[in-house]
């Protein structure tokens, strides 16, 4: 029988910040009992930010350079499959709680006044969407409004004032409870037919502030302090330092209490994370259910001297990947340190449900770590890019094709065990050593060191062309491959 699937993302979930992952302070109980019962996949990456982006990669499986989503409100090409989709063709129903994220394909809308013309919040095609909760949150202040709450601040002002309210009243725990309730009529209408589901949080993420007790659960733990701002300074690192949405503050208090606000919102998802375990236990169905948690992307959290995602630092990038099947249970209690991303979730979800992979992907299934086992000739890197043209103001004319100014703004970063290879699209490169010098403060310049880096950024480029008909050929009336091309 296939098993239920639940998709869980937190956003803006950094690697390092579960308890079982070694953080000082943090306190994650039920997600490290996840990662007891499952695997911990301890260097998981995110492949690009901001959030439409990161969720293009994870939803596709494929990278930014091929899917092409670029910013917030970049179209996701309709001809892209999917997690949804592959749900799909296994015999799910797919449904989603929250949001994805992702831009509607134009050339599939035909009435001009579509909403989803106007948004970056839609939904990714295959998925049912049961609750919606974009940057509006109309059904969690609706649900505020009826227990009385004046809601006319608006959803920007309630999120940044969860700390003010009972946690029981968070937009967490709003989600969460929704997903009880569709889960209680779903038994009751489809039996012991499995479910895919799809719980989108919006928590970590911005506004830092924590739902009611959680807001103060750190003040009066030591909080370590963020990565220092270097010394020397690529100039796009400057500019993000200048007063722009990744500008961190640089005054210790509030450094200080935006890092704890942080944390407490880590341990109200995590809190919830056991809710969802322990029903899924009560109905009888932990045994039933692939369960993967990831993030989006990461947070910077005032590391050198940012916050939020953007850029080629590691805090952006990295963050939490947890996965318990529990068919396979020779890798349970097991921690992956081999370099794995967010582009091989969708290639794990299709193995779980006996699905094929789908030729678009770019990741690989997790399927032999989740048995216990280290597959041959797994990546030695990771992997990531981030594209701000969406930043950029064009002075003056603009004209294609002899402009190509914004193709430029663009870079990829390759991570390895010791160093950190950053490639500008107008040419500019940054090395470093993270063996020497964690803290991407200390650059290297030798080109015994930079030239092998560069050269294994363009060979994952080329490896990774687009491949969707690349393997096929037209002969004798149909579609095959040459048998004089094919090789062993």
């Amino acid at each position: 029988m296939r098993p239920n699937v639940l998709l869980i993302t937190l956003d803006q979930f950094r690697g390092d910040s579960l308890s079982c992952a070694g953080h000082p302070v943090v306190r994650t109980p039920h997600l490290d009992a996840l990662a007891a019962e499952g695997v911990r996949f301890a260097r998981h990456y995110s492949q690009a930010a901001p959030c439409a982006p990161g969720r293009a990669a994870l939803y596709t499986g494929t990278y930014q350079m091929n899917n092409r989503v670029v910013a917030n409100g970049t179209p996701l090409d309709h001809r892209f499959d999917n997690v949804a989709r592959v749900g799909i063709r296994a015999g799910y129903q797919p449904v989603m709680f929250g949001y994805t994220d992702v831009g509607a394909d134009p050339r599939q809308v035909t009435d001009p006044d579509d909403w989803r013309l106007s948004t970056y919040e839609g939904v990714l095609p295959g998925f049912e969407e049961v609750l919606r909760l974009d940057e509006h949150h109309v059904a969690w202040l609706e649900w505020l409004a009826e227990l009385g709450y004046d809601t006319s601040p608006g959803p920007d002002v309630m999120l940044a004032t969860e700390h003010e309210r009972p946690e029981a009243h968070s937009v967490t725990t709003f989600l969460t409870d929704r997903f009880f309730e569709w889960l209680e009529g779903w038994s009751a209408a489809e039996g012991d037919r499995p479910w895919f589901a799809h719980l989108s949080y919006i928590r970590p993420h911005p506004p830092y502030d924590a739902a009611g007790s959680y807001a103060t659960m750190y003040d009066d733990d030591a909080v370590p302090p963020p990565l220092p701002v270097p010394d020397h300074r690529h100039h796009l690192h400057d500019v993000l330092l200048s007063g722009t949405g990744a500008t961190g503050p640089t005054d210790p208090a509030e450094i200080d209490h935006l890092r704890r606000q942080y944390w407490g919102m880590i341990t109200e998802v995590d809190h919830h994370m056991g809710r969802l375990w322990q029903r899924l236990r009560d109905r009888g169905e932990w045994q039933d259910t692939v369960v993967v948690v990831t993030a989006d992307h990461g947070e910077q959290l005032c590391d050198q001297g940012l916050v939020q995602k953007a850029g080629f630092f590691e805090s952006s990038y990295h963050i939490l990947g947890i996965v318990r099947d529990p068919r396979l249970p020779g890798g349970h209690g097991t921690v992956v340190t081999d370099f794995t991303e967010n582009v091989d979730i969708v290639p794990t979800v299709a193995e779980a449900i006996g699905q094929p992979v789908p030729l678009q992907c770019d990741g690989f299934p997790l399927t032999p770590f989740l048995r216990g086992e280290r597959p041959d000739g797994w990546r030695t890197e990771a992997h990531w890019e981030w594209d701000w043209r969406d930043a950029f103001i064009p002075m003056g004319d603009h004209p294609w094709p002899w402009d190509r100014r914004l193709e430029r703004m663009n870079l990829a970063t390759l991570r390895t065990d010791r160093h950190a290879y950053v490639q500008f699209g107008e040419g500019d490169w940054l090395c470093f050593d993270l063996v020497a010098d964690p803290t991407w403060n200390t650059r290297v310049t030798d080109p015994a060191v930079v030239l092998p880096l560069a050269q294994k950024m363009l060979v994952w480029r080329q490896a990774h062309l687009d491949r969707q008909m690349t393997g096929m050929l037209l002969r004798n009336g149909g579609i095959g491959r040459r048998p004089e091309l094919l090789w062993t």
